[in-house]
């Protein structure tokens, strides 16, 4: 769990995956979680003999760019802007 606890001060996924389910689980739920995740990292890591790779920052928002999109308007109309979306020119 103080694992855990250290990602939320270093950069990467799991600082990411952690502030994202500390919103929706709490604090300590989301430690649990990304525990889990590093013991599971740290035993397929050993197990295939591979080193670490961290997915990076914005791996999770690349993942579905429609759903991170659609909540950030959200987000800003709950604070009174009106928003319109155009897909950028190629």
């Amino acid at each position: 769990m103080e694992g855990a606890n250290a990602c939320t001060q270093s950069k990467g996924y799991l600082k990411d995956k952690f502030f994202r389910l500390k919103a929706r689980r709490g604090h300590k739920r989301a430690a649990m979680a990304i525990a889990h995740k590093i013991i599971m990292s740290a035993y397929h890591m050993l197990a295939a003999g591979s080193p670490y790779e961290d997915l990076g920052d914005a791996y999770l928002d690349e993942i579905d760019k429609h759903h991170v999109a659609v909540n950030l308007v959200r987000r800003l109309e709950r604070l009174g802007f009106q928003v319109t979306l155009e897909q950028k020119a190629a």
